[in-house]
C-alpha cells in the first residue's frame, strides 16, 4: 500500500474526564470495520474524517490530498471533501419522495460520477420505490434509500456509523446482502462503525479495534481475530473467519463441501454454484480438540493442526488456544482440565472437531 493509496489520520480531541487520541493508516480500499464497546470513540473517529468534529486537533491525508493539517492551519470543510455519509437513522427528507431525495444528493456532485445514479439505484434494489414518499417506507427501504443518497454524491469515501442499528434482525437481513454488493462492485474505500461481531464479519476487509479513545489494534480482519492478546478474545465471541470456496454438492445427503487453504469443511446443502466464494465464521468455543483423528462421532469436519499459542480467557477456568491449520487460523476454547490432560503446548499436533460453522451470507 503506498502513500497514494492509504488514509493516514492522526487526530486529538478534548473532553472533561475523555481524552481521543489515534494515529491510524488505513487502507484506501476495501471495508474497513471501526469496532469497540460503547463510548469507545468509533463515531468521533468517523465524524474526524468527515470534518464534523472542528476541534479535533491533527492531520488527514486522503490518497494523496490533504484535508486537514493543525500545524499549518489547514482545514477542509466537510461539504469539500468527497465523501458520503449514512447515519444510524435515515433522516431522509419527508417532503420529497425517494427520486427527489436521490436528486438532492447529486446536486453535491461537481466532478464526473464513478457512480452513476442508475447503478446506485440497481446496487440497493429501489427502483420500484422511486415515486414513493419516505413515510411509505419500512426502515429497512428508508436506510437502503440513505445508501444510495450517499453514493449520489459520487464520493471518493463512504462513511457509515451503524447503518443498520436501528433496524430489527428481520431488516438486517434484508439489507445485509445489498451492503455486501456494494462491497464487491465498487471500488470506494468504506468506513463502517459497528458493536455488531456478526456485522464485522460478514462485511469487513479489515478492522479497527477502539477502547476508550484508543486504538487497541488495526489489521486484516483474518489476522486481527484470531490473535488471543485483543480484549475481544476473552469473550463468547472469540472466533476467526475464513474465506472459501464453494467446491462440491453432496446430492444424497443435501451438503456442501467448502474448501480453504488447510483443509475442508461440510456445511447443510448450499445455493450457491461449485466456484462461488463464501466467508464463514467459526467460534473458539465450537472447536474441541483430540489426540487423534476421533472415529465414532458425528462430528464430521475435522482439521489437523498445529498449536501456535496458549492464552488465558475470560475466566479463570478456560484458556484459548490459537491453532494453524495448514494456514488458516484456528482458536478453540478448552478447559484448563483439558490443557493439561491433552498436554497442549505450543508445537503439538492436534485435531480440531469443529462442532458448528456459521455461514457469512
Amino acid at each position: 500500500m503506498t502513500a497514494d493509496e492509504a488514509i493516514h489520520a492522526r487526530f486529538c480531541v478534548s473532553w472533561p474526564g475523555f481524552t481521543f487520541d489515534v494515529d491510524l493508516d488505513l487502507p484506501g480500499h476495501g471495508v474497513t470495520a471501526l469496532f469497540g464497546h460503547s463510548g469507545s470513540g468509533k463515531t468521533t473517529l468517523l465524524r474526524c474524517l468527515a470534518g464534523l468534529e472542528r476541534r479535533s486537533i491533527g492531520s488527514l491525508r486522503f490518497k494523496g490530498e490533504v484535508w486537514q493539517d493543525s500545524e499549518r492551519g489547514l482545514f477542509r470543510p466537510t461539504h469539500q471533501r468527497p465523501l458520503g455519509y449514512v447515519f444510524q437513522e435515515a433522516s431522509l427528507f419527508a417532503h420529497l419522495s425517494v427520486q427527489q431525495n436521490l436528486d438532492y444528493g447529486r446536486k453535491r456532485v461537481s466532478h464526473a460520477h464513478p457512480v452513476s445514479l442508475q447503478h446506485a439505484v440497481e446496487l440497493l434494489g429501489i427502483g420500484h420505490l422511486l415515486d414513493r414518499m419516505p413515510e411509505r417506507l419500512s426502515g429497512g427501504e428508508r436506510q437502503r434509500v440513505a445508501i444510495a443518497r450517499a453514493l449520489a454524491t459520487s464520493p471518493a469515501l463512504l462513511l457509515m456509523d451503524e447503518p443498520l442499528a436501528a433496524l430489527d434482525l428481520k431488516r438486517k437481513n434484508e439489507i445485509l446482502p445489498y451492503l455486501e454488493r456494494l462491497h464487491d462492485e465498487l471500488d470506494i474505500p468504506v468506513c463502517y462503525v459497528s458493536h455488531s461481531p456478526d456485522e464485522v464479519a460478514r462485511l469487513a476487509d479489515h478492522i479497527v479495534l477502539l477502547s476508550e479513545g484508543r486504538v487497541v489494534a488495526a489489521g486484516g480482519l483474518r489476522e486481527t481475530l484470531a490473535r488471543l492478546d485483543l480484549p475481544t478474545a476473552f469473550t463468547e465471541d472469540a472466533g476467526v473467519v475464513i474465506e472459501s470456496v464453494v467446491a462440491d454438492h453432496d446430492q444424497i445427503y443435501h451438503l456442501t463441501r467448502l474448501d480453504f487453504a488447510g483443509g475442508n469443511v461440510v456445511v447443510a446443502r448450499r445455493p450457491e454454484p461449485v466456484g462461488r466464494r463464501l466467508r464463514f465464521r467459526v467460534h473458539a468455543r465450537d472447536i474441541s480438540l483430540t489426540l487423534t483423528r476421533a472415529e465414532g462421532t458425528s462430528i464430521i469436519n475435522r482439521l489437523p493442526a498445529t498449536v501456535i499459542e496458549i492464552a488465558t480467557a475470560d475466566t479463570p477456568a478456560h484458556v484459548l488456544v490459537r491453532l494453524d491449520a495448514g494456514g488458516t487460523p484456528l482458536i478453540a476454547r478448552i478447559t484448563r482440565r483439558s490443557l493439561d490432560h491433552l498436554e497442549v503446548a505450543p508445537g503439538k499436533l492436534l485435531w480440531a472437531q469443529i462442532k458448528a460453522v456459521a455461514l457469512l451470507a
